[in-house]
């Protein structure tokens, strides 16, 4: 019998398991999987940990399975809160990452003529909830500008918008949807520290393929999905409230019963911890299936994915910068393993569906989804691969070989 621990880094050596890890991955037997930056594949225990306590709800009923148990259900904001170095009472569970960035700026009382202070490369739907604060509440959306190489945002500028505008909020995306491009926001945080400016950071793309740490970010508010490189479940996400941010009284516009109590007919008095932020009712097996995600990921190891799953995205973008007809796109000095290209001769539906034909996972982005970085690109779409630390060179050369055949016929 396999030792279950097997594909875990258990020492300082910093190689993993493959073969252990792959085997923990059922999926890997039907596909290369390339869109972990879409929906990660999931290892057995998360899926385990899910189907077992479905079959407990059957079995006993919904509320009497969530109290048998609590310990585990905890064990989400325990274990997200080791993953980000943090207390459990500074995470709230959210049906997604979406929902989460949505109750964050609920908690802001905007005001006319008050400034979100953002980036070229947030993510879309950031952007569009800027844009409808704008239509709903008045407020100013600016954009810092980015470095003249287009790696990123400049900081320097940044800081100084900070300062002429005082803005009620600064966001950013750590790592955009559209590309590989790492964005320096423990330096944005810095800034925000010393003038005393509200700081949300959507870390979606970031947690589980990299060491996260809010501390050192310096931020009030994240969020992030479980799906992504966590390896969980869809349909689940969280947000991380600061102390800071929890003492200064921030909570959501719809609050109810677990997050408030209604302590006298007129009057309601929000909890002290980060479960303001949820709702009462939760998806109990999608919150277990999360918190065995995180358990995962910290077995594996942080450190050991953060080296191994962009090494693999490197490889991949070598490869398919030498492929005739194809340009690749990420910018930035250490890129994170979210690859993106366009190709000559192929439109971008049919281009996906030749690749789902020979069992390659991977996303398509628009124009829509990035009209600033797009346009810069001179883009109209161009398709996302993304590998994790689970996958092989192997999977790496033959994706690249398909995207090398691909462009090879259109010519």
């Amino acid at each position: 019998m396999r030792n279950e621990n097997s594909a875990f880094n258990c020492s300082a050596e910093p190689l993993l398991d493959l073969a252990a890890l792959r085997a923990d991955t059922p999926g890997c037997e039907a596909v290369i999987h390339f869109n972990n930056a879409g929906a990660g594949l999931m290892p057995r225990p998360v899926l385990g940990a899910m189907l077992d306590h479905l079959q407990l709800e059957a079995a006993v009923g919904g509320y009497e399975a969530s109290a048998a148990r609590a310990a585990e259900v905890d064990d989400f904001h325990t274990s997200l809160a080791e993953l980000l170095g943090t207390r459990p009472g500074n995470i709230a569970f959210a049906a997604s990452a979406t929902h989460a960035y949505s109750k964050a700026l609920s908690a802001i009382d905007f005001r006319p003529g008050d400034v979100i202070l953002t980036t070229r490369n947030d993510f879309v739907s950031n952007q569009i909830a800027f844009l409808s604060l704008r239509k709903r509440h008045g407020v100013r959306v600016v954009h810092a500008p980015d470095r003249p190489d287009g790696s990123g945002v400049d900081v320097d500028a940044m800081a100084a918008l900070m300062r002429a505008h005082r803005p009620r909020l600064v966001a950013v995306t750590h790592v955009p949807t559209n590309s590989g491009l790492v964005q320096p926001v423990a330096e944005v945080g810095r800034h925000c520290r010393e003038l005393d400016l509200l700081y949300l950071v959507d870390a979606c793309q970031s947690v589980g393929q990299y060491p996260v740490d809010v501390e050192e970010i310096g931020c009030d508010l994240l969020t992030a999905t479980c799906r992504k490189f966590l390896r969980g479940p869809r349909g689940s996400g969280f947000l991380y409230v600061s102390d800071r941010a929890l003492a200064a009284g921030y909570e959501p516009l719809h609050i109810d019963m677990h997050g408030a109590r209604w302590v006298a007919p007129g009057r309601y008095r929000p909890v002290a911890t980060a479960a303001r932020f949820e709702e009462w009712e939760f998806p109990y097996a999608t919150v277990l299936g999360c918190a065995a995600a995180v358990r995962y990921a910290l077995r594996v190891g942080l450190e050991p994915i953060a080296r191994r799953t962009p090494a693999l995205a490197g490889r991949l973008r070598e490869r398919l910068a030498a492929v005739p007809g194809v340009r690749t796109l990420d910018r930035g000095p250490a890129p994170a393993a979210l690859v993106t290209f366009a190709i000559e001769g192929w439109e971008a539906e049919p281009f996906k569906a030749a690749l789902d034909a020979r069992g390659i996972n991977s996303a398509l982005s628009y124009r829509e989804f990035a009209q600033f970085d797009f346009a810069d690109k001179d883009v109209r779409w161009c398709l996302r691969l993304s590998p994790h630390y689970y996958n092989t060179e192997d999977e790496v050369d033959a994706v690249a070989g398909a995207v090398a055949e691909l462009a090879g016929s259109a010519r």
